[in-house]
């Protein structure tokens, strides 16, 4: 999976990406021409006294040493750059899939493992890609150029790095074979601490009003123990590493000085061919030691390409058209026939033929006990999931070949429980219709009964509002998500309980104000309470997926029982009369 995303990614930046090969490639060459140049300094100059020969050799060690660092310097800033862009276009690509998916497939995953995959998973993939452009490139380029620069200088003294070099390979692997799992479930672990810090910084209230807080922070102790056990093991195995390779790297330098000693003592190796021989085989070791970085690198970076390929190739079950409808020639009608819901697995649908009409004009309301699909019906014509039998027309074009622009400007639905987006007042109310103006934004505020608190705020529609819109109450938040609906101004309304956090008499003059802004189009409400939806044109009672009653408010109470047993558990029956 990460040789597939790196093949992907890495493609459009082919060009930096030689040039970043080729700097390398200089910067290397110069590092392993430096030594030889050493012990020629050493042998015909130092040894025989030769000032001149110092100076003019000296002289070239410093031309090649400023060539070194200016392509050091080029390479790495190729490289971070080159990275970077892997790493922008990673999760704009993780982004855009994400956005893509319906509620099941935001459900299978999971918000936290979601954000740790577009946030750290990438993250480590572009690291490794950072360190591969800086370390990796120039690594087998030193070995190699190492070995045979070493071999130039003596070769019956070569013979040690016959011993060292698969020492060395076969400790490194070793380690880096047992650190691929641990880094999986670190990657897992990471997801669990998200999850929970999310949860505990969300439910705050909850966990306050319950006098939790123990029972929390013993959660997420748990947690946190759990990844630091990982890390811990992680870590014990990454710091075994470079002592193993620093134990082989000061024996072969003993060796090489043990057996240099006596080859120079009987005339068969000068001096400055030991030096240099020397920093040859601490090039190799070094260039073995950068590869060893890489190794621990490259089993984290495998298991968080896994995790963000799952991402990209999970399809989303509601597929945009191949060939959409982008014009309606009716307006506001909405008929859903005979639809059905199955989540994958399960053994009963959530809905079963599900028949319902609204027209313009009118108001439907759906009524049921929880559990009964009222929200799922809903999201179907929003299109948050496909029917997996039956069809859902709007103006009487089957919503899964309708452009999906079309569809959100045609119906927009006010969920169950709104949300609100940091920013201001004004900023949400515009996020259906960025053009709409105060004016527009204040008359929708004042349908919405949100007018006179939004008027008492310091700053009024620019007001600020938190992420989730937590610094306003509950019943507030579902007004402004009212107000933004009607700023857009939909043909078709949805509502899926949408009042339920109004007080009474709120709840009223809401909906006298809204039957007045929605007489032209069709209005779609969910509600447990019975006082929302009595006045509604027609009344939709499900119980258990199915549609168990449907008429006027007077007509159900005459002829359906499980209607009147809803009606009943919260109105007197002269109430509900």
């Amino acid at each position: 999976m990460l040789i597939k995303i790196l093949r992907t990614y890495l493609g459009p930046y082919k060009k930096p990406i030689v040039l970043l090969v080729l700097l390398q490639l200089l910067q290397t060459c110069a590092t392993l021409y430096l030594p030889s140049l050493n012990a020629d300094i050493i042998d015909n100059g130092v040894v025989k006294g030769d000032t001149g020969y110092i100076l003019e050799f000296g002289g070239v060690m410093i031309a090649v040493s400023v060539v070194q660092v200016l392509c050091n310097v080029g390479a790495v800033y190729y490289g971070a750059r080159t990275a970077s862009a892997l790493g922008r276009d990673v999760r704009a690509s993780v982004f855009d899939r994400v956005q893509s998916f319906s509620a099941r497939e935001l459900g299978r995953f999971g918000a936290p493992s979601l954000i740790t995959r577009t946030t750290n998973d990438v993250q480590q993939v572009q690291m490794l890609v950072l360190m591969a452009f800086t370390l990796m490139v120039s690594a087998p380029i030193m070995c190699v150029g190492g070995v045979i620069m070493a071999l130039g200088q003596d070769v019956p003294l070569s013979a040690v790095l016959l011993g060292v070099i698969p020492v060395l390979g076969i400790a490194v692997s070793l380690i880096v074979r047992r650190m691929r799992p641990l880094f999986r479930t670190m990657q897992t672990r990471l997801d669990t601490v998200n999850r929970v810090l999310r949860e505990q910084i969300t439910g705050n209230r909850v966990i306050r009003a319950f006098v939790r807080d123990d029972y929390e922070v013993k959660r997420f102790r748990a947690a946190n123990t759990e990844l630091t056990d990982v890390a811990v093991s992680t870590g014990r195995l990454m710091a075994l590493m470079f002592p193993t390779v620093m134990t082989v790297v000061n024996l072969s330098s003993i060796a090489v000085v043990w057996f240099g000693a006596h080859r120079i003592d009987s005339g068969g190796m000068q001096i400055g061919a030991l030096t240099a021989f020397l920093a040859y085989l601490m090039q190799i070791v070094m260039s073995v030691m950068m590869a060893t970085f890489m190794f621990m690198m490259v089993p984290r970076a495998e298991v968080c390409a896994e995790r963000i390929q799952e991402v990209l190739e999970t399809e989303s079950s509601v597929v945009p058209p191949v060939s959409p409808v982008r014009e309606l020639t009716e307006r506001g009608h909405l008929e859903i026939r005979d639809a059905e819901f199955r989540y994958p697995g399960a053994e009963e649908p959530v809905l079963r033929a599900v028949g319902l009409t609204a027209r313009p004009g009118e108001t439907t309301a759906i009524i049921g006990s929880t559990g009964s699909g009222k929200s799922t019906l809903l999201g179907l014509v929003a299109r948050l999931f496909d029917a997996t039998d039956g069809a859902v027309l709007v103006d009487g074009v089957d919503v899964r070949t309708l452009d999906p622009v079309l569809l959100a400007r045609t119906v927009s639905l006010v969920p169950q429980k709104p949300y609100l987006f940091s920013g201001t007042v004004a900023t949400n109310l515009r996020y259906g219709n960025p053009d709409a103006t105060d004016e527009e934004l204040w008359h929708a505020l004042e349908v919405a009964q949100a007018k006179d608190f939004v008027a008492a705020l310091e700053h009024g529609l620019d007001a600020p509002i938190a992420q989730g819109g937590t610094n306003v109450s509950g019943g507030q938040r579902q007004r402004l998500a009212i107000a933004r609906t009607l700023v857009q101004r939909p043909e078709i309304y949805l509502f899926d309980d949408s009042f339920s956090a109004l007080d009474y008499a709120t709840d009223a003059a809401l909906r006298g104000a809204l039957a007045r802004e929605t007489s032209e189009a069709t209005v779609v409400i969910v509600a447990q309470r019975v006082s929302t939806i009595r006045d509604a044109d027609r009344i939709l009672v499900l119980d258990e997926g199915r549609v168990v009653g449907s008429g006027s408010h007077h007509e159900l109470m005459d002829g359906n029982e499980t209607y009147r047993e809803i009606v009943l558990s919260q109105l007197t029956e002269a109430e509900a009369a």
